[in-house]
Parts: structure tokens; sequence; C-alpha cells
């Protein structure tokens, strides 16, 4: 079955540093483009960044860009979030998602193949 299974979450200090990933199985990996979503304490859904298939191409919320980065390695099909610089606001629960998902379009875990999140919590 296809499973995606983040980690790398814990407690930063703002300004420190965090690398989130996601171990993809069950699927091709290679031809997905794939995806970063959080979810703030009492907030919805949020499109965080993604990534193509080749890892060429990359994209981001205006509200990481800049500090966030995505990448992949296909040969150990892992997708990675690099977060830098980080603030209390980017405290939430991540979520690899596979495939491409709109920011403009209201997000759904139940809909598509989403890991089981990884919690990050940025505080002093």
């Amino acid at each position: 079955e296809v499973q995606l299974v983040e980690s790398g979450g814990g407690l930063v200090q703002p300004g420190g540093s965090l690398r989130l990933s996601c171990a993809a199985s069950g699927f091709t990996f290679t031809y997905y483009d794939m995806s970063w979503a959080r979810q703030a304490p009492g907030k919805g859904l949020e499109w965080v960044s993604g990534i193509s298939r080749s890892g060429a191409d990359t994209s981001y919320a205006d509200s990481v860009k800049g500090r966030f980065t995505i990448s992949r390695d296909n040969a150990e099909n892992m997708l990675y979030l690099q977060m830098n610089m980080t603030k209390p606001d980017d405290t939430a629960v991540y979520y690899c998602v596979r495939g491409r998902i709109s920011p403009t379009q209201a997000l759904d875990r139940r809909v598509g193949y989403w890991g089981q999140g990884t919690q990050v919590t940025v505080s002093s």
C-alpha cells in the first residue's frame, strides 16, 4: 500500500533549523510530484511547498519562501523539507503529500495520499 512516513519534527528555537523527511513506499516515487502541507493549531491546512518529479522545479508559499527548501532523493524515495530561520508561526503538524496540491483550494487529508504528519514546534 501507499505509505508516506514523515519524521524529523520536534522542538526548535525561533531562528533555528530543522529538516523534515518523508519516506515514500508502495508506489513509483519518480512518477509523482510531491508536496508539503501543514496545519497550525486551530487553523486549516495550508500548502507549503511542491516539487516536480525530477526535483528541477520547486514552489513555495509566500510565508516560507526564502526560508524553507524542498528537495527529493529519487534514488531513495525520500522527500525533504529543510526549514531555516524558523518562526513561531511555523508551529504546525507537517504533512508529506503525494502529487500536486493547489494553494487556492481547500485541502482534505481524506483525499489522496497523505502521511500521518510530524509535529514541529517553534518556541523559545
